[in-house]
């Protein structure tokens, strides 16, 4: 099982809201798939697939507050 995490934020940004989610538990991604976006005040990040699976699980939803490097789901 893989975790899917935030991305590492740029300099001076301390937290980021999820702001959608591409994808949902049962779903099949490839690689390089985007499963959620990362909004801070100044950039949208994608969060890509690092390999190919399935979503088991996702621990925060749509407008949460998380922080960089923070697990937000599973693959």
């Amino acid at each position: 099982m893989k975790e899917i995490k935030v991305p590492v934020l740029p300099e001076s940004i301390t937290e980021a809201t999820v702001a959608a989610w591409h994808k949902k538990p049962g779903d099949y991604v490839e690689l390089d798939d985007v499963i959620v976006e990362i909004e801070t005040d100044k950039v949208v990040l994608e969060v890509v697939a690092q390999n190919d699976g399935v979503i088991t699980e996702i621990s925060q939803e749509e407008g949460a507050t998380v922080l960089g490097d923070q697990v937000i789901g599973l693959l």
